[in-house]
């Protein structure tokens, strides 16, 4: 049975039955308004921003995510299997049918390396794996290749931050643990698919040699030199830039079997919880240390951490992982909705600003289904609730200028349609196109196992 970040082993037969929602709450009543909106969104991209990357919700225009100017249907990929799963066929099929037209990856143009392989070879991947369409299989695979030059140039395995999709010039060999080893499970989803291990074994290099530059008390730093080797930083932090290699190192053994990735991942674990976890006030926390001492450098956490108590409960610390879950759930009941930053001794916001995130109910749907119990439920219905009430705009949804004053920006990323929209529908929906007994879901929450036709 298998789970990642984005999705979750569940401990026994009976733990795997929809239990009955408390008084006063409907799921599948709840579960209908997340694909009422879903739709409805969904309407006004297809209207105002069909084929860009991003629709900007406010205005009701379009921007462009890696490539200044063009677009590569960003938003579109990445809502396909969320779609899928909501029965939302026309739409589905709506968003397929672009691709086959339309969607070309031979651009003179550069990519984030890391954020083109979670989203886009990641989306088409899932959309193949819903309804096995070859030409979706295919530009995943014409798009994974032009990547892979950045990996193959560093003598360590190490990827380029940045690559031109035509010419395969590379840029930016300071790097950082996220961006480095977030990669195994679309490229080794890709590999099984293709038969073709090229691509598995880069992105399995890549964790590696990474894991191998630990410190001797085992931390590892959040900035690199993929071509030396040499740390650019002394911070070790869970959050970004370091956050999603955690998660691949644990989802390399739970979609593939690799205990060298469970290996590593325990490792990883064992030193985090040793050195940076900690109690402030009523909660506890990670706080960011030098990664060769343990001395501690600041306590700010920040939003995207929140994932972390849901991976350390998939790894079996589920105590650990629920206290630092509730931690941040506390911070959503002061703020209404989470703020990029948070410091844990002041209590204050260190960032107002919030990027429609999805983690804490990421990380609450992965306690759901290990434990199925209704707290988990009410706290990710608290999340969408909050969402609904404070970001939705007149085209879509928005981001949030400020948090304390609910001022919105003009901006809905990408993974809104991958991520939350879809861990809301899984929680209150029972799903009938998922496997809650097996399933994975990408760190951008692509299905890569799990989908039922």
């Amino acid at each position: 049975m298998i789970i990642g970040r984005r999705g979750l082993i569940a401990g026994g037969a009976a733990a795997l039955l929809p239990l009955p929602a408390e008084a006063g709450e409907n799921w599948r009543v709840l579960g209908e308004d997340v694909r009422a909106e879903m739709r409805w969104a969904w309407n006004h991209y297809r209207k105002r921003a069909w084929g860009k990357d991003q629709i900007t919700p406010v205005s009701g225009g379009s921007e462009s995510f890696s490539i200044k100017g063009h677009h590569l249907g960003l938003s579109l990929i990445e809502a396909l299997d969320t779609l899928w799963l909501m029965e939302l066929d026309k739409e589905f099929q709506d968003g397929v049918d672009w691709i086959k037209a339309h969607l070309d990856f031979d651009v003179d143009g550069e990519v984030s390396v890391f954020e083109t392989i979670i989203r886009l070879v990641g989306g088409l991947l899932s959309a193949w794996h819903a309804c096995g369409d070859p030409v979706l299989l295919a530009k995943a695979k014409d798009l994974a290749d032009r990547l892979m030059p950045s990996f193959e140039a560093s003598p360590l395995g190490l990827p380029h931050r940045f690559i031109n999709l035509r010419t395969g010039a590379l840029r930016g060999s300071e790097t950082n643990p996220a961006e480095i080893g977030s990669c195994i499970t679309e490229f080794g989803t890709l590999s099984k698919a293709t038969a073709d291990p090229r691509y598995f074994d880069a992105a399995k290099k890549a964790l590696v040699s990474m894991f191998e530059r630990r410190s001797k008390i085992g931390l590892l730093a959040d900035r690199i030199d993929c071509m030396t080797g040499e740390w650019k930083s002394r911070r070790a932090t869970i959050g970004p830039p370091s956050d999603s290699y955690y998660e691949y190192l644990w989802d390399g053994w739970q979609l593939f079997g690799d205990v060298e990735c469970l290996a590593m991942y325990r490792a990883c674990t064992a030193a985090i919880l040793q050195y940076q976890e900690v109690e402030i006030g009523d909660h506890f926390w990670f706080v960011d240390v030098d990664f060769e001492t343990g001395g501690k450098i600041s306590a700010e956490q920040d939003e995207l951490s929140s994932f972390y108590g849901g991976l350390l409960a998939q790894g079996g610390n589920r105590r650990d992982g629920e206290a630092y879950t509730r931690a941040w759930d506390s911070v959503a009941d002061r703020f209404g909705i989470l703020p990029e930053g948070y410091d844990p001794e002041t209590g204050k916001t260190s960032h107002v600003t919030n990027d429609l995130r999805p983690e804490l109910a990421d990380a609450a749907f992965n306690h759901w289904l290990i434990d199925r119990r209704e707290e988990w439920r009410h706290m990710i219905a608290k999340h969408y609730r909050a969402m609904k009430r404070w970001n939705r705009a007149e085209y879509g949804y928005a981001v949030m200028a400020d948090v304390t004053t609910k001022k919105q920006g003009d901006h809905c990323p990408g993974y809104w349609w991958s991520e939350q929209m879809k861990y809301y529908w899984l929680a209150f929906a029972d799903c009938r196109r998922f496997d809650y007994r097996k399933n994975y879901l990408s760190t951008e929450g692509n299905v890569l196992l799990g989908l039922k036709r």
